[in-house]
């Protein structure tokens, strides 16, 4: 217990650490408050500038940066009704109507509050959670991990609301990536064409940088806004009386968020939109009714997708499998410094993950400090035109893809996929998918050849395995009633039960 203690207090004591965390958190804030810029952009930057850092230095960074960037996206949602963030969207609803009315400041020394709430719930959630989840995963075989990474991938296209055949489409794609290079196992050449510089495979961070970094900048000059909104704050600090009061709105969603967010492929988006449906169906009687000012509208999601960010946290260190798409940058990050997450990083390296637990909490701290400070400025820095912004990102990303080995390839890679990825955003693909098949991809691959080895080589021997041990069982049922859930038979009778419901 004084280890783990020890651990956790490992950044609060070393001003190094401080400093970075701090720093992560305050440019976090404003990087997620600038629409168009995205807290997975700027990690998938980051990764590519610490990855020669000692790895405590570079998850505190970047731990800030997720910390400070999902709240940061509130600010433009309640002063412009421009979410910084797809987290945010909900946040939007009720924030702008409170802006309207001269609340803004209200409005976002509110939300500050709850979003740190939310943040030490999240963070509650993992220090509790990921040692049993660890107990029962350490029990995991090939099989098991193999299921995983499957469900991983097409998780994101059943949870995110958008067309489960792109997301999964996508995945597919993402894992052929993974596969570019040499055969783990015979050292034979896989969809290299007789390249040299294909021989190595891709790394997953260039492929990350140009299809979130460059291609969500060349979205965004899409969408140069030549007239700026000015809006007036004051009144920054909450009432006691108001916290008090939407406390309990505050901790509900919190929870919601965190087990939301412990589901690989999910994130704090998914999680702000159920909380802000679960406070409007069970709040009775709000003082102002939703979509028109509710406090309690405003709070639900900033709770829920700052809670997402412990919770998403809970499956990438337990299970290798990440909880959204900046914590597959920290599994990056995690790799490139040696680390391999899952059950035997909290038995071999139990440090790192207490080390995770406060620096968290220490970032949701920092959080309360700069949300309630520097909103006037953050008022003119929204302004700042995109014709200067974005040009600047995609020169930033290239930089970045060059540093990771000093090879200009990566230049021209970066700026391949990050094309892809824009027209792949104008046809509606998702671009979370690839990553996760780029980095899942190979695990997948090497579990089911360890598992067919175990199996002597025979089909029958394998399918039988995963009906006759119990986990396996259980990922493959889960595995198969995700397929079977986007049958249009089970769509068609879904919709006919909600359509019944609505006429009684």
């Amino acid at each position: 217990m004084m280890e783990a203690a020890g651990y956790f207090a490992t950044s609060w004591i070393d001003p190094h650490l401080l400093g970075l965390t701090a720093l992560g958190t305050l440019a976090g804030v404003y990087i997620g408050a600038i629409p168009g810029l995205s807290v997975t952009m700027a990690a998938s930057i980051l990764i590519s500038f610490t990855f020669k850092w000692d790895v405590n230095a570079a998850l505190a960074l970047i731990a800030g940066v997720y910390v400070g960037g999902v709240y940061g996206g509130a600010r433009s949602a309640i002063l412009l009704n421009i979410p910084g963030a797809p987290s945010a969207i909900a946040t939007a609803l009720d924030g702008y109507p409170l802006a309207q009315k001269g609340l803004a400041g209200e409005a976002i020394g509110l939300s500050t509050v709850m979003s740190v709430l939310g943040g030490l719930v999240g963070v509650l959630a993992l220090a509790v959670a990921a040692p049993l989840i660890s107990e029962i995963a350490i029990k995991f075989t090939s099989r098991e991990y193999m299921l995983l990474g499957i469900i991983g991938i097409l998780l994101v296209g059943t949870l995110s609301g958008e067309s489960f055949a792109k997301g999964a489409f996508m995945g597919a794609l993402g894992v052929m990536i993974g596969m570019v290079g040499l055969d783990p196992m015979t050292a034979e050449t896989r969809f290299t064409y007789g390249s040299i510089n294909l021989m190595g495979g891709i790394p997953f961070v260039v492929a990350m940088i140009g299809l979130f970094g460059v291609a969500e900048a060349l979205i965004q000059l899409e969408r140069i806004d030549k007239t700026p909104i000015k809006q007036a704050v004051s009144k920054i600090i909450p009432r006691w009386r108001d916290v008090r009061r939407y406390l309990g709105v505050g901790l509900r969603a919190s929870g919601i968020g965190a087990i939301i967010g412990a589901l690989p492929g999910t994130g704090g988006d998914i999680a702000a939109l159920l909380a802000y449906d679960d406070a409007k169906r069970s709040t009775r009687k709000p003082e102002t009714p939703f979509g028109e000012g509710a406090k309690e509208g405003l709070i639900a999601p900033e709770a829920a997708n700052n809670a997402a960010v412990g919770g998403a946290f809970v499956p990438m260190l337990t299970l290798g499998v990440p909880g959204d798409a900046v914590t597959a940058i920290i599994i990056g990050a995690l790799f490139i410094h040696g680390l391999k997450p899952g059950p035997l990083l909290l038995v071999e390296t139990p440090h790192l993950f207490w080390f995770i637990v406060g620096n968290l909490t220490l970032a949701n701290l920092f959080l309360l400090l700069f949300g309630l400070t520097g909103v006037r400025v953050f008022s003119k820095i929204v302004e700042c035109p995109k014709a200067v912004l974005m040009p600047l990102i995609i020169v930033l990303s290239a930089v970045g893809a060059y540093a990771i080995q000093n090879n200009p390839i990566h230049i021209y890679w970066t700026l391949g996929f990050g094309i892809a990825g824009y027209f792949l955003k104008k046809y509606g693909f998702q671009v979370g998918p690839v990553i996760l098949g780029v980095i899942l991809g190979p695990m997948i691959d090497a579990n089911y050849r360890r598992a067919m080895i175990g199996a002597r080589q025979e089909p029958g021997q394998f399918f039988l395995d995963l009906l006759t041990h119990p986990i396996s069982l259980m990922l493959t049922i889960a595995l198969l009633l995700m397929l079977l859930a986007q049958t249009p038979v089970l769509k068609w009778f879904g919709d006919l039960l909600y359509r019944k419901r609505r006429t009684e």
